[in-house]
C-alpha cells in the first residue's frame, strides 16, 4: 500500500521541465498556469528543486505544449536524498515504523492540499519535501518487513508485489494526471492529495497484521511472541517448528547490532555491498528512467499526435511486466531473472540508438521504436526493477540488514535522481548515443552478476549469508546450484 501510495504520488506530481528553465520568469510561469493559485513563485526555486528531488519529467513536452497544459503536474520530492539510519528499524518494531513514517505521507498529502486555499507556494514546497521523506523511508521498511514474514518459499514472490504496487502507483499517476481528468488548474490540489486514501486504508489494517517474527526472535529475543506471530502467520505447526528452528540457527551466527562503520568495513559484507551497488546502479542507470520519464517527448519528437497516451501504454507494460516477475521470481530464481533482464536491456539500449539515429532518414522507423521503449520497459521490470529492491535483503544477515536497505533505498533513490539530472543535457550533447552509455552500465552489472551473484531462490538467510561469511569473496562453484545456465 505505501509503495503505491509513493509512485502515485511521484508521477502526478513529477516535475515538469518549465519549472527548472532559469530563463522563465514568474510571468511566464502564470501563462501556464502554475502560479496562478499562489501569491507568488519565486523562480530562484530552481536551484532549490535540484537538492529536493528529482527534476524530470513524465512527459517532458515542449514549451509550447506546457502552456496549453496549465496546471502544475508537480514540484519537489525528497526522495532521492532520503534513506533511514539503521537505528530506526532496530529501535521500532518494523510494523509500527511503517505506520509512524506513514504519518508523513498523510502530513505530506495534506500540505499539498491545502497549498491552493492557502494560496502559498510555500506550503506545497513543505508538503513535497516530508512526502520525499516517507517516500525514502518507507521504501526501505516495506522491503524488510515483506521478508520478515514472508515463508522461504514465496519471499521473493512476495517483495515483488511491493514492484508491482509501484508500477501500478505509476500508472494510476499517468492516468490522473492528464488534463481530462484531474490535471486541471482546478482539481490539480485534489489530485495530489488523493494518496491520503491509501494511506489511510494502511493505518486501518496494517495494525491487525502480526510483526516480524524473524525481528521479534533475532534482533529483540522474544522467542515466545515470535512463535505466536508465525502460528497466525503460517498456521501449519510443522512449518512453524521448522522455521523456527530455521531462526534459531540464524540467530546463532548473527551480531547483536552493527553499526555503518562495521557494516563497510567488515570482510563478510565486502561482496554483498558491491553486489547490491552494481545491481542497484545498473538497474536505475539502464535506461528505463529515461523512458519513463520523458517518453512522451520521445514520442512526440518522433511525431506521434497523441504521444501522452502512448505514454499510458508505458505504463500499462510496466504494470504487466511486474506481474509477470511475480509469477517468475520463484521459479526461475533470482540470477537468472536478472541476467536475462540485464542482458535484454542491453540489445534494447542497442536498438534505441539505431532507430534513433536514423529516425529522421526513415520516419517510419517510429513504430519500431515504439515497440522497443515496450520492450525495454518489460525487460527491466521482468528482473532488475524487482529484484533490485530486495536482493540485498537476501544477501546480508539479520544485523546488517537493516543498513543494507537504506543503502538499497539510497541508490535507488540517487540513481534516479542523477539520470533525472543529467539525461536532458547528455541527450543535447550525445545525442542517440546516449542509450550506448546505458548499455554499458547494463552491460556492467549483467557481467558482475553472472560471476558473483549466488542464486537466492529457497534458500534461508542463514544459507546465504554462509557464502559470505569470513570469505573475501565467493566460491564460485561449491554449491551444485550455484551456475545459472547448468
Amino acid at each position: 500500500m505505501a509503495d503505491f501510495v509513493d509512485d502515485y504520488d511521484l508521477f502526478v506530481a513529477d516535475p515538469e521541465p518549465y519549472l527548472f528553465e532559469p530563463e522563465y520568469t514568474e510571468e511566464e510561469l502564470n501563462i501556464v498556469g502554475v502560479a496562478s493559485s499562489f501569491r507568488r513563485v519565486p523562480v530562484q526555486l530552481t536551484k532549490l528543486s535540484a537538492v529536493c528531488g528529482h527534476v524530470g519529467s513524465i512527459d517532458g513536452n515542449e514549451r509550447e505544449e506546457e502552456r496549453e497544459r496549465g496546471p502544475v503536474r508537480g514540484l519537489f520530492t525528497s526522495e532521492d536524498i532520503t534513506a533511514p539510519s539503521q537505528s530506526a528499524p532496530e529501535q521500532l518494531l518494523w510494523r509500527n515504523a511503517i505506520l509512524i513514517v506513514n504519518a508523513l505521507s498523510v502530513v505530506g498529502a495534506s500540505l499539498m492540499f491545502m497549498s491552493k486555499a492557502t494560496a502559498s507556494f510555500e506550503v506545497l514546497i513543505v508538503g513535497r519535501l516530508i512526502f520525499g521523506l516517507f517516500c525514502g523511508l518507507v521504501m526501505s521498511l516495506n522491503p524488510l518487513y515483506i521478508q520478515g514474514v514472508s515463508p522461504t518459499n514465496l519471499r521473493g514472490a512476495f517483495a515483488t508485489l511491493n514492484q508491482v504496487s509501484f508500477a501500478s502507483g505509476i500508472l494510476l499517476g499517468m492516468v490522473v494526471g492528464l488534463e481530462t481528468v484531474l490535471g486541471t488548474e482546478k482539481y490539480w490540489s485534489l489530485m495530489l492529495s488523493l494518496s491520503l486514501i491509501p494511506a489511510t486504508l494502511q493505518y486501518m489494517s496494517l495494525p491487525f497484521c502480526p510483526e516480524s517474527p524473524r525481528y521479534l526472535f533475532i534482533n529483540r529475543g522474544k522467542e515466545k511472541e515470535a512463535e505466536a506471530a508465525l502460528r497466525r502467520l503460517r498456521g501449519n505447526p510443522e512449518m512453524v517448528m521448522k522455521e523456527m528452528e530455521e531462526m534459531r540457527e540464524e540467530a546463532a551466527h548473527s551480531e547483536t547490532g552493527v553499526t555503518v562503520r562495521e557494516f563497510l568495513r567488515k570482510r563478510r559484507y565486502r561482496q554483498p555491498i558491491i553486489l547490491v551497488l552494481i545491481i542497484n546502479l545498473g538497474s536505475q542507470l539502464s535506461g528505463f528512467n529515461a523512458i519513463i520519464n520523458y517518453s512522451t517527448k520521445m514520442f512526440a519528437q518522433s511525431n506521434f499526435d497523441e504521444a501522452k497516451y502512448l505514454t499510458l501504454g508505458v505504463g500499462a507494460v510496466n504494470v504487466a511486466f511486474t506481474i509477470v516477475a511475480f509469477f517468475l521470481v520463484e521459479r526461475a530464481g533470482r540470477r537468472k531473472l536478472l541476467l536475462a533482464g540485464f542482458l535484454s536491456l542491453v540489445l534494447c539500449n542497442l536498438f534505441m540508438t539505431i532507430t534513433y539515429s536514423i529516425l529522421t532518414i526513415i520516419p517510419d522507423i517510429r513504430n519500431i521504436q515504439v515497440l522497443v521503449v515496450f520492450f525495454l520497459i518489460s525487460a527491466y521490470e521482468v528482473g532488475p526493477g524487482p529484484i533490485s529492491w530486495f536482493i540485498a535483503a537476501e544477501l546480508f544477515d539479520q544485523s546488517a540488514r537493516p543498513i543494507a536497505m537504506a543503502f538499497t533505498s539510497m541508490l535507488n533513490w540517487g540513481g534516479k535522481f542523477l539520470l533525472a539530472l543529467l539525461f536532458p543535457p547528455l541527450l543535447k550533447i550525445c545525442g542517440a548515443y546516449v542509450y550506448l552509455l546505458f548499455m554499458c552500465m547494463a552491460l556492467l552489472a549483467f557481467t558482475y552478476t553472472m560471476f558473483r551473484l549466488p542464486e537466492t531462490k529457497g534458500r534461508t538467510f542463514d544459507d546465504i549469508a554462509a557464502e559470505f561469511r569470513g570469505a573475501e569473496g565467493i566460491p564460485l562453484h561449491n554449491k551444485t546450484t550455484f551456475n545459472t545456465f547448468n
